[in-house]
């Protein structure tokens, strides 16, 4: 059975979330009080609704008790609505509450009130692109949890020719290649780490904190 999902507010975070969920096979629930944005929505979600989140009885008739997870998705316009709906949420049994939240204020509220998981899209992604623009040779990375981080790089001049074995990452570094992405080549390969790496590779690693950047650094 696929995974059923509610999504509250549909700005870019919450539009784009319902989009990818829903392509993902995820039958998703979405909710929002502007008519033209739910009307959007209905054009790929199972479902799209158009009420005020923070009526309790509008609320409580999508039986988020039964969903797999709920995301509260409403923007800075109305933090008082986002806080109201996660408590009305926690309130009617929501398994899994995702909140969005603006500050680190609005964060902590959201977690006292009954967030599972509190996120922002936007501070996570500026910290990733600074990333990018400090280290030039990062060209990606994906946080797994509070304490690893999924890496995409370029190979190092000083790695180039060297195998995995002969370079001991994870001893040196405290990184782990888990894949290599060949050029001309669109999936990614499990690396041979006696397999010595070429010029162009990009290699995919996992590490704890800033690891990958201390690696960076010195190479």
């Amino acid at each position: 059975m696929n995974k059923q999902a509610i999504v509250i507010g549909l700005g870019q975070f919450g539009m784009s979330l319902a989009r990818t969920l829903t392509g993902r096979g995820v039958e998703v629930l979405a909710v929002e009080s502007r008519p033209e944005l739910v009307r959007i929505a209905s054009g790929f979600v199972a479902e799209a609704v158009c009420f005020d989140a923070t009526d309790e009885e509008s609320l409580a008739r999508t039986a988020p008790g039964r969903r797999d997870f709920s995301v509260c998705g409403i923007g800075d316009e109305s933090r008082e609505a986002s806080i109201i709906c996660v408590a009305l949420l926690r309130q009617m049994g929501a398994p899994r509450i995702i909140a969005r939240a603006s500050d680190p204020l609005h964060e902590r509220i959201l977690h006292l009130v009954g967030a599972h998981e509190v996120v922002n899209p936007e501070r996570e992604f500026g910290e990733r692109f600074a990333n990018r623009l400090i280290y030039e040779r990062v060209v990606g990375e994906l946080p797994l949890g509070d304490d690893l981080v999924i890496t995409e790089l370029t190979l190092p001049p000083a790695f180039i020719g060297h195998t995995l074995a002969d370079l001991g990452l994870p001893r040196r570094y405290g990184v782990t290649v888990v894949a290599v992405r060949r050029p001309g080549k669109a999936t990614v390969v499990v690396p041979n780490p006696s397999e010595p790496l070429n010029a162009d590779d990009i290699i995919v690693v996992v590490s704890r904190g800033d690891a990958v950047h201390k690696l960076v650094e010195r190479v």
